[in-house]
């Protein structure tokens, strides 16, 4: 597979030496895949892009299990999509399904360390010394080195936000591509800004207003904002409903992804992430 130098696609001649004597040297991912199945279809180009993303840091291996059926059943391989690290000769970790990027970053962070990585934990340990201008820094000036890496925009974001300057981090967070914005690190924190931000700059005579127009869409952000910050989750949660039923193109489906950002604050067991999470669910 010639995507880049550290994918390779593993044959029956070349399984032994590609993966286990090049794990001798260092990590290796197999990712165990069929085109028969729409999941490994989508996990495939999300790894290359770790690959190229890490780069060299781990070499990927590409197991088509319709061409490496006795291969798969010998490494314990039920089913599809699974990734497997190895280290050493031996199976150190194993990933099944399309599981997100967080997760297989999370696994990865235990066997290979990027400096970007190093550069992080740096910010973090000055942030918890009380320097948080430092780390500001360090990674703002990371971001620019290395604008497609989302971990140090998420980071960078946070700590602007905690810093008092949440403006910033939705300025940050808004620059981004749109699939970054989508991300799973960017998209709830984004969501989060962006009700901060609408409880604040919101009109001040939103209750009047959305009496006067239930089509006032900016009123009722602010009103369920501020609900928010109020601690008045449920109320909050109506009216980002009512917005999401109403104007699913206001302000890139505010009312939705507001939603969601509130479901994972919550929890999935939460009463109201159950029931609005089924309300959103049902549609108008």
């Amino acid at each position: 597979m010639a995507l880049n130098p550290y994918v390779l696609d593993a044959s029956q001649d070349n399984f032994d030496a590609l993966v286990l004597g090049n794990s001798a040297r260092g990590l290796v991912l197999v990712h165990y895949w069929t085109p028969k199945a729409g999941p490994c279809m989508i996990l495939m180009p999300r790894l290359v892009r770790l690959a190229a993303e890490y780069g060299g840091r781990f070499l990927l291996v590409m197991a088509n299990t319709d061409e490496l059926g006795r291969v798969a059943r010998d490494q314990g391989v039920a089913s599809v999509p699974t990734v497997k690290f190895y280290l050493r000769g031996e199976v150190v970790h194993t990933i099944h399904g399309a599981e997100p990027d967080s997760t297989f970053r999370d696994a990865l962070a235990r066997f290979v360390a990027r400096p970007e990585d190093r550069l992080r934990a740096e910010a973090l340990r000055a942030h918890q010394a009380g320097r948080t201008a430092e780390a500001i820094e360090l990674l703002a000036r990371a971001a620019v080195d290395r604008p497609g890496d989302l971990a140090i925009s998420a980071d960078l974001a946070k700590l602007l936000t905690l810093d008092g300057q949440a403006d910033q981090a939705l300025a940050l967070l808004d620059s981004l591509p749109a699939e970054a914005r989508r991300d799973e690190r960017i998209a709830p924190m984004r969501a989060h800004l962006q009700l901060l931000d609408a409880a604040g700059r919101g009109p001040a005579d939103a209750e009047a207003r959305l009496a006067a127009d239930a089509a006032d869409h900016e009123a009722r952000l602010a009103l369920a904002a501020r609900a928010l910050l109020d601690d008045r989750p449920q109320e909050a949660m109506a009216g980002l409903l009512a917005l999401a039923r109403a104007a699913p193109d206001y302000r890139e489906d505010i009312g939705r992804r507001g939603l969601i950002a509130l479901f994972g604050m919550l929890g999935p067991e939460h009463e109201l992430t159950r029931r609005f999470r089924a309300e959103l669910a049902r549609g108008a």
